[in-house]
């Protein structure tokens, strides 16, 4: 072989060399650039920077100060059982201060659930009804007191589930009012390593940063890579917390409760 030939063999294997470092250092990036942040993420802004959330407990928030927190009330559970769906109201009232603003939550539960189109349809056009009715479609159609200015859907769906809760969500979104954001809570590993969210048609997506998975518990170093779920948190009273909340919307929850976790206190202890 002569010496311009080894150069010129020398020369394509470092730029193959060169070439197979920089398409791994590209795979090896977050995939950030085609997932888009929601075009309507502004409706979100109606809300406060904070958001106590009120669940299954008889409890008392007349002492919230509105001007700097609203309220993101369970409304109702929808179980998938089977073929069969049912609708559970949440039974035990919440006192709630004059004004407050509200986002109204969904909690979905399955039990051997039939993943149809068809159930997905079902479900979407409940989340749909009662979006309106907490709105306040109708006059004394909405919740006691101020209307619901946002909705929000709690489910945490298995790996099996996933594709048929993006049919539900996406059903829903064009049957909802449109101009009302559309919340989801999210487990920590959606927002991190999963990264199945791109593209649904939500506002926000709020990882919760509370009894999480096994083996991520306690870590708040985890990376959050899914847009939707970059502005925002969901912690708890009786965990620690994250320390960079200041530029996130937080949603907080009750580990025993409002009547025993300080709301007031609880509040003046958030960035």
């Amino acid at each position: 072989m002569t010496a311009y030939a080894k150069c010129c063999k020398v020369s394509i294997m470092r730029l193959r060399s060169a070439f197979l470092v920089a398409l791994t250092l590209v795979i090896a990036l977050p995939l950030r650039s085609h997932v888009a942040a929601p075009a309507a993420s502004s409706r979100i802004a109606k809300l406060p920077h904070i958001t106590v959330w009120a669940w299954e407990r008889r409890d008392d928030l007349t002492a919230l100060d509105t001007q700097r927190a609203a309220v993101a009330q369970l409304v109702e559970t929808i179980t998938q059982d089977g073929p069969v769906l049912r609708v559970a109201p949440q039974r035990n009232r919440i006192y709630l201060p004059d004004h407050v603003r509200r986002m109204a939550v969904v909690r979905i539960e399955t039990h051997q659930p039939q993943l149809t189109h068809g159930t997905a349809t079902a479900v979407a056009r409940e989340l749909a009804r009662i979006s309106w009715r907490t709105r306040g479609h109708k006059s004394g159609d909405q919740l006691d007191g101020e209307r619901a200015l946002a909705f929000q859907v709690d489910f945490d769906a298995l790996r099996s589930e996933r594709a048929w809760y993006r049919d539900v969500l996406t059903q829903l979104r064009t049957e909802m009012p449109q101009d009302m954001p559309l919340s989801i809570t999210a487990l920590a590993s959606w927002c991190s390593a999963d990264r199945w969210m791109a593209g649904l048609p939500i506002d926000e997506a709020v990882p919760m940063l509370f009894r999480m998975e096994p083996g991520q518990r306690g870590d708040h170093n985890i990376p959050i890579r899914e847009p939707l779920c970059a502005g925002s948190a969901g912690i708890s009273t009786r965990e620690d917390w994250p320390g960079n909340l200041a530029d996130k919307r937080i949603y907080i929850f009750p580990d025993r409760g409002w009547r025993q976790d300080d709301l007031t206190q609880t509040l003046k202890a958030l960035p």
